[in-house]
């Protein structure tokens, strides 16, 4: 009986010993190992479920919510930030540091890209407000301006928060979010006086790449569906193209293996935007094709169990599909 009991008792103890060896950096660093962000995902959420320190559980759920919002699973991670927030602990050991306060806003951020401002407006109004860090009294500002964005049916329901967003620009204590602030103002407005000050003053943030052509906002439903006063007007890039190399043959013209190789990569079909519900990838792809588009609506499963509606455009000969989508104030970004 007694060996019985230490073998029991020696069995508790490993399994003891491997709960509490599995921390986050060892679950986040095979996570990156996986095939897919799909696979990394479903690895994540089997591991969480099997760790027992808050702290670590705690920074697993963050990291897995950030690969969430990076696939726009908006509605999953702020899910996933929520729990996150909701584990009192301090930030786990090789992990990046992150404020229960900072990840709350995360979860605003996320449930506002996905439309849910109901959601976002619970999570402001939570002890988050009564924070006394300076930057995330500026963040709640501005994801409240958001939030009275996202509510927003007709262009005269956007005055105030843009009045609210242009006071914001001459506050200093809103310094932190002043990219995001002429940003938004930029395209809702279409005032191209906000993109210039955004690559004079901040060149080299998020916000400037946008303004200039070189990075595209994600097509979420709040980019989508915000009323806009005007159209903003992105640039063309800044990237140099790559020039092709003039290499001779024996009869003195170029090369056609050398123009082959440096053929840039042709895209068939450009996305607009992925809807939960049918009927709003419908109204955007009847939108667009009432403007001359080849638009349609395909849809995915994700791992999550939820299907999306994709609304995307096919290429034309013309070659100049995205250019006229943008000049039509559509946001799109290429699909092989």
């Amino acid at each position: 009986m007694k060996k019985l009991v230490l073998i029991v008792a020696a069995i508790f103890l490993s399994a003891s010993v491997f709960a509490a060896d599995l921390t986050a950096s060892f679950v986040t660093s095979e996570a990156a190992k996986k095939d897919s962000v799909e696979e990394s995902v479903s690895y994540l959420k089997s591991q969480i479920s099997k760790m027992t320190v808050a702290a670590e559980k705690r920074a697993a759920y963050i990291f897995l919510a950030s690969l969430q919002e990076q696939m726009a699973l908006y509605d999953d991670a702020q899910k996933s930030y929520a729990q996150a927030a909701a584990i009192a602990a301090g930030d786990a050991a090789g992990m990046p540091k992150k404020t229960n306060e900072q990840i709350v806003l995360d979860a605003v951020r996320c449930a506002l890209s996905s439309g849910d401002y109901a959601t976002a407006d619970s999570y402001l109004n939570s002890a988050v407000r009564n924070s006394k860090n300076a930057t995330v009294q500026a963040y709640i500002k501005l994801y409240s301006q958001w939030s009275a964005l996202c509510k927003a049916d007709t262009v005269s329901d956007i005055q105030e928060p843009l009045v609210m967003l242009q006071a914001y620009l001459k506050v200093d204590s809103m310094n932190a979010v002043k990219p995001a602030v002429l940003l938004t103002l930029w395209y809702v407005t279409g005032d191209s006086s906000y993109s210039k000050q955004i690559t004079k003053l901040y060149p080299k943030s998020i916000e400037a790449s946008i303004v200039k052509g070189d990075a595209q906002l994600l097509p979420t439903p709040f980019w989508f569906f915000v009323p806009k006063s005007g159209e903003a007007e992105q640039g063309t890039g800044t990237f140099a193209e790559v020039e092709t190399p003039k290499t001779e043959s024996k009869s003195g013209t170029k090369s056609e293996d050398a123009e082959k190789s440096v053929a840039p990569a042709k895209f068939t079909k450009w996305q607009l935007g992925l809807f939960r519900t049918e009927s709003n990838a419908k109204l955007l792809a009847d939108e667009v094709k009432a403007k001359g588009f080849d638009a349609y609506i395909t849809t995915e499963k994700r791992a999550s169990g939820t299907t999306y509606f994709i609304v995307l455009v096919r290429e034309d000969k013309s070659g100049n599909v995205a250019d006229r989508l943008r000049s039509s104030g559509y946001d799109c970004y290429g699909v092989e």
